[in-house]
């Protein structure tokens, strides 16, 4: 009885099957019971705060009324804004009329609009410096007030500084064909830059005979519908139609854009400046620094003081002070309903002269708390050091400045001159500096473009039989067509750039062949390919290998700033922005005085064009790697290269940088683009100041002849320095003898050194196939190599090597202007045409 016992206790518990029946639980409505919820909270604390559960436990009518408070809230804040703008307790309404065709005339409009019947008060002429058709316009039906200019579409930078700063566009049409191939151009900068409400008015239908002019207008929104499907097209023949137009643009609704709404800006509607006395430093001549005084009315955001201020095409500046001087443009009623429209005595305008009213000082800069105009982080070129050299060390240096060698140099050659001249022993035995730089890129570059070049030079002059003889009679045959030669094939040669043209030849050949042969390069055969290519490395995969962001840095990375996190930054930074209350509020007419302004500024008022001014947020005047996203402009066909400089419209900055171009993927390392392609978004990486975004981007690429042509349109990305792009090329082979899964390769490398050196990289084919370099045969590049499936004869063998690339440090914030855009179009009379 006692051993049954034992063995029962032994015995283990039984296990239910595989086959074993499975009952469904009850549903009990997917919640917790009551006996669950008290065995999870058994032996918790009661929380004070109020918890998610708590919060959830509203009534449903408590919780319908706070989502109508809230959609209230919203709908009074969008109704206050719309409302404020134009009114007593806003800045004007800043209207901006452009032409879109040659033909047609936009001081037309502006004349009618001036007109007494269109119910408008003139109170101003040449309210906003630079512009000379420019007017305040003040509207008592309407208690409104407006700022008028007409701006010339011919600088394409001046038109897109316009309508960021505008609140409303008025586009004039022609009454046939709408706009011109540049009004079609200048549209397209100002979609992808981003367009503020906006108006179309064409002029000239109304002189049309009754009949065709319902006619003329169907084709007319027809043309329109394309660019502008929810537009009203407005007539403007009369003052009465400019007065249905003044309506509309009061009450039209608000384009909201978001790199202007969060930042305050200002346009000059005044502007005067004072050199700098040779006791502050500075010689006090024209071409010296000074402080230029701007008045005009704050918009966006309140202004503060010790922020820097951004003027458009000219660099970042600090202000000192901020006056308040006399509205020039002041809405005063004096009774609640005016009686006529037109009459002066219904609104009270006062002279903003500095007789009348004297000129307040609202705040002056603090010094301590003032931004610094710090753009670049100090570099010390000591904190790469470790060790302080020892006595030995020292002593070792010295001996080796006394020991002087012998060489041969020119004469007259300095001892310093004579210290960097290398001997060919040097140039045998020395090595190459491994250090990473922009040279080094540059250099690799260079030596790829020259083999490119030495290949098509080797195509061009092999030897062939008879060459001698179809050069004399293509001699000849020359020397008769240039006797044949007509006017017109004359005059079409005048206009073409015989050096522009080779140029195109040649990036257009370079396209084309990136894109039958993507990244592949040929093995040099006077270098030998370890050295050639030994800033390169092989990659397991792409997508997986491990690649350190901080390895090897260039030496501009310790120029820049870089954030934590760049996203919560911002976050933050544009949360502190939109709680800010204090400083020039929104609509005040003040002066700014800004210090340290260089003459040139004045000098571009002075030729015409208006300027614009941005408040920057905290950290916008360093400078970091900025990433773009952009897509290829359709009209743009010409080959864009990576490094190539281009001009930037990032927001409301402006500058010339060289960037490099990278897919935009979700990886952590992305791969480099030798050109800006045509059919997918690609990432721009260039050295530029901080920009928070949203921020419109536009790319321009300046010709020969000085027009800047649309390249490229997007949006700002992100700023992180770590985001590593790799370059890729790709070494190429043949298979000279297949065994199956075994081939002997040629061709890829031409020395034993060189396939030992590259033989961990690990190989694969055009047709999917994946292998390794086993062994090297001979001494004149043959290996064999090992494949994963059978090898085909008509297979090419592949190595990819990669390296990290930056862009240049060639950021320039002064852009020249661009030429007027013109269409060329060449005739040819028909006398001069040889008939066949």
């Amino acid at each position: 009885m006692v051993k049954m016992v034992a063995n029962e206790e032994k015995q283990q518990g039984h296990r239910a099957g595989i086959y074993k029946q499975k009952n469904k639980g009850h549903k009990h409505g997917k919640h917790r019971t009551k006996g669950e919820v008290e065995r999870e909270n058994k032996g918790k604390v009661s929380v004070t705060a109020l918890t998610k559960k708590q919060r959830k436990e509203h009534k449903r009518m408590d919780r319908r009324h706070k989502a109508n408070q809230i959609r209230r809230n919203k709908k009074d804040m969008v109704l206050t804004e719309k409302r404020r703008l134009g009114t007593r307790d806003g800045p004007p309404h800043l209207v901006a009329v452009l032409s879109l065709h040659a033909g047609v005339d936009a001081g037309a409009v502006t004349k009618l609009l001036r007109g007494e019947g269109a119910g408008g008060v003139i109170h101003q002429e040449r309210c906003v410096s630079g512009i000379a058709d420019s007017f305040g316009l003040l509207l008592p039906r309407f208690k409104q007030r407006f700022t008028f200019l007409s701006h010339s579409t011919a600088d394409i930078h001046s038109l897109l500084d316009v309508a960021k700063i505008a609140d409303s566009l008025v586009f004039v049409l022609d009454s046939a064909e709408a706009w011109d191939s540049y009004g079609d151009y200048c549209l397209s900068c100002l979609f992808a830059q981003g367009l503020p409400s906006h108006a179309l008015v064409c002029q000239g239908v109304s002189d049309l005979p009754v009949k065709k002019r319902v006619e003329a207008r169907k084709a007319l929104s027809k043309i329109t519908e394309i660019r502008f499907p929810d537009a009203r097209l407005f007539p403007l023949d009369s003052e009465q139609d400019a007065t249905l137009l003044l309506r509309h643009i009061g009450t039209q609704r608000r384009r909201k854009l978001g790199f202007r709404s969060r930042r305050s800006h200002l346009l000059a509607q005044h502007v005067t400046f004072t050199a700098n006395s040779p006791a502050e430093g500075t010689s006090g001549g024209p071409t010296g620094l000074g402080t230029l005084c701007v008045s005009g009315y704050v918009r966006g955001r309140p202004l503060q003081v010790d922020r820097l201020v951004h003027i458009s095409g000219h660099g970042d500046f600090q202000l000192s002070q901020i006056d308040a001087p006399a509205d020039p443009l002041p809405l005063i009623l004096t009774t609640a309903r005016p009686a006529k429209s037109g009459k002066a005595g219904d609104v009270d305008m006062l002279d903003g002269g500095d007789d009348e009213a004297p000129v307040r000082v609202l705040m002056k800069a603090d010094p301590s708390c003032r931004e610094s105009l710090l753009a670049e982080a100090i570099v010390d070129p000591m904190d790469g050091e470790q060790t302080w050299p020892t006595e030995s060390e020292l002593l070792e240096a010295e001996e080796a400045r006394k020991t002087k060698r012998l060489m041969k140099v020119p004469k007259g050659t300095s001892d310093y001159q004579a210290s960097w001249i290398v001997d060919e022993d040097q140039e045998e035995n020395g090595e190459i500096d491994e250090e990473s730089s922009e040279e080094d890129d540059d250099d690799d570059d260079m030596l790829d473009e020259a083999m490119d070049g030495e290949d098509e030079d080797n195509q061009s002059q092999e030897p062939g039989s008879g060459c001698a003889s179809e050069e004399e009679e293509e001699d000849e045959e020359e020397e008769l067509c240039t006797t044949e030669r007509t006017g017109a094939d004359q005059r079409y040669d005048e206009h073409i750039d015989v050096a522009a043209e080779e140029e195109g030849l040649k990036r257009y050949r370079e396209a084309r062949a990136n894109e039958l042969f993507p990244d592949e390069v040929d093995t040099p055969l006077d270098m030998a390919a370890r050295v050639r290519f030994q800033r390169y490395r092989g990659l397991k995969s792409f997508r997986s290998s491990p690649w350190d962001p901080m390895e090897n840095l260039p030496l501009n990375y310790s120029r820049i700033f870089q954030f934590q996190s760049f996203e919560r930054t911002r976050r933050r930074i544009l949360a502190e922005s939109a709680a800010e209350e204090e400083g020039a509020m929104v609509g005040w007419y003040v002066t700014l005085h800004i210090i340290d302004v260089p003459f040139s500024v004045m000098e571009s008022v002075e030729s015409g064009r208006p300027l614009m001014m941005v408040s920057l947020m905290p950290h916008e005047q360093k400078m970091s790697v900025m990433h773009l996203l952009v897509r290829r402009h359709p009209s743009n066909t010409e080959p864009i290269k990576s490094k190539e400089e281009l001009v930037f419209h990032c927001g409301f900055r402006r500058f010339r940088a060289s960037p490099i171009f990278s897919q935009h993927t979700s990886a952590d390392k992305h791969k480099m683009e030798r050109f800006l392609r045509p059919d997918a978004p690609t990432v721009v990486s260039v050295y530029a100041p901080i920009t928070f975004p949203p921020a419109g981007v536009l790319l321009f690429k300046q010709k020969n002849d000085g027009i800047q042509d649309l390249v490229a349109t997007g949006s700002l990305l992100s700023c992180d320095p770590q985001r590593v792009t790799l370059k890729r090329i790709v070494v190429s082979g043949h298979p000279f003898k297949i065994n199956r899964r075994s081939a002997v390769v040629r061709y890829m490398f031409f020395n034993r050194e060189d396939i030992m050196w590259f033989k961990p990289v690990e190989l694969r084919t055009k047709w999917g196939r994946r292998g390794h370099i086993k062994e090297t045969l001979g001494t004149h590049g043959h290996m064999k190599c090992v494949f994963d499936s059978q090898m085909r004869s008509q297979d090419t063998i592949l190595m990819n090597l990669y390296k990290r690339v930056y862009p240049r440090w060639t950021y320039d914030p002064y852009v020249p202007l661009s030429l007027p855009w013109v269409k060329r179009v060449v005739t040819v009379e028909m006398d001069d045409l040889d008939m066949e």
